[in-house]
């Protein structure tokens, strides 16, 4: 079932109203009629299934039929800090990321990313970055879209990250899978957890330190160097394996 996010207020007396470019995709690409079902996600998750009442120029209407009750958020919020990667591979790791259930990604400029940031860009960047991140969130039935931040530099991304319950820090110099399985079997319940991925060029010693200043687990992916856009996809797999509910 097709499934669209609306805000809270659109919510009102057993009725839904979605206005914006959904109005179009609803009927003009999806072709939906009056009578026709879909899934709305309103607010902070709340789930419902909905029956289509009335089509217009601007706005839909539609009747909620029922509550759905189904959970399919991490217990735990996962917080991806992706240091810049060259072309769209940033693209890729929005997707793929938030289907796994990544709470929110910020990107990061650091000492060997490639690709430095253009603000005359950046706000374009950023509004399709979320696109992508809104769309995955609609394929994977997840009930909160991921925010996709405004770029930030490596201090600030630290700063940001000291206030989390844990920050873990893949290194290619890490070794031993045991520390690995140690802090992510840590990983509990309502933690907020932040996760730094490198750029192409990996992590400058001078950053791996400043991490360990501010408390973070250095820690192994295993033997093999995996590409940026694989290395935050292996962090969120062991965390999913390690604490989803079923």
């Amino acid at each position: 079932m097709n499934r669209f996010f609306v805000p809270s207020d659109s919510v009102f007396d057993g009725n839904v109203t979605i206005k914006g470019s959904d109005v179009n995709h609803i009927k003009n690409v999806l072709r939906m009629r009056e009578g026709e079902h879909l899934d709305i996600v309103c607010g902070m998750g709340s789930e419902y299934e909905c029956e289509i009442r009335e089509i217009s120029s601007d706005r839909i209407i539609l009747t909620i039929v029922k509550e759905n009750t189904c959970d399919r958020e991490l217990p735990a919020r996962i917080h991806l800090f992706q240091g810049l990667p060259k072309s769209d591979k940033l693209e890729l790791i929005i997707q793929k990321c938030v289907e796994l259930g990544v709470y929110e990604i910020i990107p990061v400029s650091m000492a060997r990313s490639i690709v430095k940031t253009d603000p005359k860009k950046a706000s374009a960047k950023l509004t399709r970055y979320n696109a992508i991140s809104e769309a995955a969130a609609k394929q994977s039935k997840r009930q909160t879209v991921p925010e996709v931040h405004d770029f930030m530099g490596y201090k600030e991304a630290l700063k940001y990250a000291c206030g989390m319950d844990m920050i873990l820090l893949p290194y290619e110099l890490a070794e031993g899978m045991e520390d690995t399985r140690r802090a992510i079997s840590e990983i509990k319940p309502g933690m907020d957890v932040a996760v730094f991925i490198g750029p192409e060029g990996g992590f400058d010693p001078a950053e791996v330190s400043a991490a360990e200043e501010a408390g973070a687990k250095v820690i192994s992916l295993g033997r093999r160097i995996l590409r940026t856009e694989t290395a935050g996809l292996a962090v969120m797999s062991m965390i999913v394996y390690q604490i989803d509910r079923m």
